[in-house]
């Protein structure tokens, strides 16, 4: 369930200028942005091009606006995707998998801070991570961005609130599977939402060209829903 897609305009590293700092939680650097009083957290899970990426601090520092202590690890110890990889050598080093066991501890060092509810969301390779957490319940809200890796078993198993935005073109989770999703949480009664946006393609969120108007707008769109999904939710 990895491809071309999951590669494709790789991000801009950040070189500074972010609202926030990066701290070591637990065992993993980690990005944070916002309230260091926040009793409530958000953790973003970045896709294969790491927590570097600037759009994805940028987004960080736009949740944390809102009022919560926004956390993005790096999952991947340095090792993030770089154009010059190929995606399924890095994948055997990297499944999502994996970095389930190492965000337990970060929620675990959250918890100990006083945090008392945790969101996650999660972009491409994040969305598997972010799920699985879910699952398991160890976040109260949940959201996925183009999702790759999330089977439909995946969706029927959640019962935390889950936020779903997909792109309108997307072979890892095309608007079919996305509508399938919201047919299993419908029918297992779980608070979801779910959008597709138009003429976007898969990773659009955090990987969308500033030189194209409408990816952009589609881009902050998806950006102020999942706030919004978060401030109903958290």
């Amino acid at each position: 369930m990895s491809g071309p897609e999951c590669c494709q305009n790789p991000p801009a590293i950040s070189s500074g200028g972010d609202s926030g700092e990066v701290l070591q939680i637990a065992s993993l650097n980690s990005y944070v942005s916002g309230k260091p009083d926040s009793k409530i957290a958000v953790l973003l899970v970045s896709d294969v091009f790491g927590y570097g990426a600037q759009k994805l601090r940028q987004l960080a520092d736009k949740v944390a606006s809102a009022g919560y202590y926004v956390v993005v690890p790096d999952f991947f110890y340095g090792d993030p995707m770089t154009p010059e990889t190929k995606i399924d050598d890095w994948l055997k080093n990297h499944a999502p998998e994996q970095a389930i066991e190492f965000a337990k501890p970060v929620i675990q060092a959250l918890k100990e801070k006083g945090i008392t509810k945790i969101g996650a969301a999660g972009f491409c390779w994040g969305a598997k991570v972010v799920v699985e957490l879910a699952k398991e319940a160890e976040i109260q809200v949940a959201a996925i961005l183009h999702p790759s890796f999330v089977t439909l078993d995946d969706i029927k198993g959640l019962q935390v609130p889950i936020a779903i935005l997909g792109a309108e073109i997307d072979k890892r989770s095309p608007p079919e599977l996305i509508k399938e999703f919201e047919a299993a949480l419908v029918a297992n009664e779980v608070n979801h939402f779910a959008k597709i946006y138009p003429g976007v393609a898969h990773g659009w969120t955090v990987r969308y060209k500033d030189d194209n108007a409408a990816e952009v707008k589609c881009a902050k769109e998806a950006h102020q829903d999942l706030v919004d999904w978060f401030g109903k939710c958290l």
